[in-house]
């Protein structure tokens, strides 16, 4: 009976409320790497209902970052909708991660939290269930919710004020997304204090990437180095 009552509890203790204000601190990153991708689209040509529609259905930093690079280099259709699509298979494993909080829950709820689970909100909600060993599916909405809106507004924002600003790369804002990505990996490293596993993992996925890259994976590189050194980290924090 303790069993059947846990998901009901957790529903009651983490609320979309919380998981709102979760998200509020990652908000002035999504914000400032929102508007970059605005401004760098729309320096790549696309008018403001293009990025709209690309943060709504694409909704990824690199990915999108990618997407302007490719289309300012006049690469095919085909080509970028397949750049796009590796890139963001990391989704699948920031997914995965999160699945075991969440196995009482249908397969189409499943899915819904995880299609909006992204790089930060990840981070978060990792950090919160490794605090609290539990997550909600409302806490989950409404940090994944929140971050969405906040996403497409920040492009539409960058979209429209892009006109004024002919070269993105000038004010750092093409270098935006890799300084949040490295701001939220220290602060996980911090939070998780393993500090020599995090170390071996970085090193790792770094070493694999270029000899991935060596053998001409492409994109699959990253994907592969990301399998490997977690699998890496996992086998590290069972042996000790």
């Amino acid at each position: 009976m303790q069993q059947e009552r846990q998901p009901a509890a957790i529903e009651a203790d983490m609320t979309f409320l919380e998981g709102v204000k979760a998200c509020i601190p990652t908000l002035l990153g999504y914000l400032s790497i929102g508007f970059a991708a605005g401004v760098v689209e729309q320096t790549a040509g696309l008018s403001v209902m293009e990025i709209a529609l690309l943060s709504v259905l694409v909704y990824a930093g690199s990915a999108q970052f990618i997407f302007a690079g490719m289309v300012t280099a006049s690469h095919s259709a085909l080509v970028i909708i397949f750049t796009v699509f590796f890139v963001n298979l990391r989704h699948l494993l920031l997914s995965a991660a999160l699945s075991p909080y969440f196995r009482h829950l249908s397969p189409l709820k499943n899915f819904l939290i995880g299609l909006l689970v992204t790089d930060e909100t990840f981070g978060v909600a990792s950090s919160v269930g490794q605090l609290k060993h539990r997550l909600s599916e409302r806490f989950m909405h409404g940090l994944n919710i929140t971050a969405y809106v906040n996403w497409i507004l920040a492009n539409i924002a960058g979209a429209i004020l892009g006109e004024y600003i002919s070269s993105p790369e000038a004010y750092g804002l093409d270098f935006a997304l890799v300084a949040m990505f490295i701001g939220l990996l220290i602060l996980q490293m911090v939070s998780r204090k393993k500090l020599r596993t995090d170390i071996a993992v970085g090193v790792s996925a770094i070493l694999l990437v270029v000899f991935l890259g060596s053998l001409g994976a492409g994109s699959l590189s990253v994907i592969g180095a990301a399998v490997l050194a977690a699998g890496l980290g996992v086998w590290l924090e069972r042996w000790k």
